[in-house]
């Protein structure tokens, strides 16, 4: 199952998009890319998403804040946040929220592929709806 699962990679900066995306696809998942919070909040694939990979910091709406708002909204898929400014009260506020994972920029690919593995290993068949 875990390799069928769809991850939604948010950042603002393009060259860790297309960097996350192109590692996940290489191990076999299928991925989304979005430049915002915004735009994967009105995509068609906040439903089908199995786990996200979000940036912390990015214009209007952060990683933390679109977190908790799925939350509130009742989606419970796993998020793995990444940023280049790792910050010990950031990091926290993040897993209070429910992170599964808190990467500093730059991260090594078998670090993020074990925090996929590890959310994915613990999600229920309804995650994400």
């Amino acid at each position: 199952m875990p390799k069928r699962a769809v991850i939604s990679i948010i950042d603002d900066d393009a060259s860790v998009r297309i960097a996350t995306n192109n590692l996940v696809r290489s191990h076999g998942y299928r991925a989304h890319t979005f430049a915002s919070a915004e735009d994967f909040l009105q995509s068609t694939h906040l439903n089908d998403t199995s786990c996200v990979i979000a940036d912390v910091q990015m214009p209007i709406m952060n990683g933390v804040e679109l977190l908790t708002l799925l939350r509130a909204q009742g989606h419970g898929m796993p998020f793995i946040f990444i940023t280049a400014f790792p910050e010990e009260s950031v990091r926290t506020r993040a897993l209070k929220a429910g992170a599964i994972c808190f990467l500093a920029k730059p991260f090594d690919g078998p670090t993020l592929m074990n925090c996929l593995d590890t959310a994915l290993a613990g999600q229920d068949d309804g995650i994400g709806t």
